[in-house]
């Protein structure tokens, strides 16, 4: 199938991510990754919350420094490999993002939202900066926005999220399928390869100051011209035909 669904499926523990939970999470991120058929990974969760964030009791002084590194470093991993696979990764959420379940939906490419979804980074409430989540956090928002949820830890409403960018679209609970897959369906009309080197590139593009970023996206335009799909693609335009990619 073209379209992998990653479903956090503990709503019991309102899906902390626990250590086992970010180990699941990055082995059904890379499973097989490089196959052909792969085309798009949406990630959601069942249950009230969409995701906690950390599991707290992994967090205590029980457990000594080196579990405590052992979690946040994976977690890190997760994170910065959402933006590093070749395929587009959507979050579709529906209740509460908090914390590092926030940090993800920032990671994410594309964010679809039910209008009855939270996002928040409470943790200077109980006195555990998330000074992680805020790395995805001050990049997807204004630094104003960002810094006002992580001192306050107060949520803001699914509306407001679009307002500052940090979901793409906010939809009715019922909605909210069909608008992720019509995203979806959409991402599975183009080429794979050149999604991948689009979606690689942004991502290079945007840590870059502009000259940088204009020389070596130049470069990229020259090389995609090179890819098979790239010439099919534009040989269909000109033949007003549609394309047949070859991936």
């Amino acid at each position: 199938g073209f379209c992998r669904n990653i479903i956090l499926n503990n709503p019991r523990k309102r899906n902390a991510l626990s250590l086992s939970m970010l180990q699941s999470l990055r082995e059904d991120l890379l499973h097989d990754i490089k196959s052909k058929d792969l085309r798009v990974i949406i990630i959601s969760a069942e249950g009230p919350v969409f995701c906690s964030g950390h599991d707290l009791k992994e967090l205590s002084s029980e457990d000594d420094v080196k579990h405590h590194s052992q979690v946040f470093e994976i977690c890190a991993e997760v994170m910065t490999l959402i933006q590093k696979l070749p395929v587009p990764v959507i979050a579709k959420v529906n209740g509460l993002a908090t914390a590092a379940g926030c940090q993800l939906v920032a990671s994410c490419d594309i964010a679809v939202a039910s209008e009855k979804s939270q996002f928040a980074t409470p943790g200077v409430n109980i006195g555990l900066f998330c000074s992680t989540p805020a790395v995805a956090l001050g990049r997807s928002l204004p630094r104003k926005v960002a810094l006002e949820m992580l001192f306050t830890g107060e949520p803001l409403s699914a509306q407001e999220a679009l307002m500052h960018g940090l979901v793409s679209k906010v939809v009715p609970e019922d909605k909210l399928e069909e608008e992720t897959m019509k995203i979806s369906h959409k991402i599975c009309e183009s080429s794979k390869s050149v999604l991948a080197l689009g979606k690689a590139t942004f991502y290079r593009q945007m840590t870059q100051d502009l000259d940088a970023a204009y020389k070596m996206t130049t470069q990229v335009m020259v090389d995609n011209l090179t890819l098979r799909d790239g010439q099919e693609g534009i040989e269909a335009f000109i033949q007003k035909r549609k394309p047949v990619w070859s991936h």
